[in-house]
């Protein structure tokens, strides 16, 4: 198996690196701005790439951040189609779909923007609308909480929770890079459970 992890440098994507390294036989590409900023720590299963991934010519779970809809564009569909990839993972936040209940509904909204939301929603709905298997992961507001602790909700239920641990989107993740056929073209809101609220609940 051959993973490619586009913004290898985040704090999500170093955990799910670090468990795949472990848990599977994996072999993984590190793809990042600055290639200085990360190690490999197996050099017979890893690769860093040094590219900006809005470079196509340089150039899947993607931990990426900024104006999402060119970079779905530009880094899915043409590599996609061109390298045949299988499987994709895309992390994005909670709210595509107006899912999340009120007040949290327009605290989320109003906090993040509405602008970065409709992007956001954009390149969502190009992903769902192409032929590419993937899972979206609408993550609630992140922890660097040491725990795995997490409950999902498929497209078209209520969002449910506030706040979720990087731990627990990385455990998702690793899960569904080990198991490629877990959660086929699915929405997943994540969460951890007990965290309902008007603004995010940290426990």
């Amino acid at each position: 198996m051959n993973v490619l992890i586009l913004g290898a440098h985040g704090q999500i994507a170093q955990i799910v690196r670090k468990r795949l390294l472990v848990e599977t036989d994996a072999h993984l590409t590190l793809y990042l701005r600055q290639a200085k900023r990360i190690k490999p720590i197996n050099d017979k299963r890893e690769t860093v790439i040094e590219a900006d991934v809005n470079d196509y010519q340089a150039l899947v779970y993607a931990n990426l951040g900024g104006v999402f809809e060119p970079m779905v564009k530009k880094i899915f569909f043409k590599p996609c189609q061109k390298n045949t990839v299988n499987r994709l993972i895309h992390v994005t936040g909670l709210g595509l779909y107006h899912e999340v209940p009120e007040p949290f509904g327009s605290w989320v909204e109003n906090s993040v923007g509405h602008e970065v939301m409709a992007d956001t929603r954009r390149a969502a709905q190009l992903i769902e609308d192409s032929a590419v298997n993937a899972t979206i992961i609408r993550a609630a507001y992140m922890s660097n909480a040491d725990e795995i602790d997490y409950q999902l909700t498929q497209k078209g239920e209520t969002y449910q929770g506030t706040t979720i641990s990087r731990a627990s989107i990385a455990d998702l993740i690793t899960k569904i890079v080990k198991n490629p056929e877990l959660h086929s073209f699915s929405s997943l809101g994540i969460s951890q459970p007990g965290t309902d609220g008007k603004t995010p609940i940290y426990r």
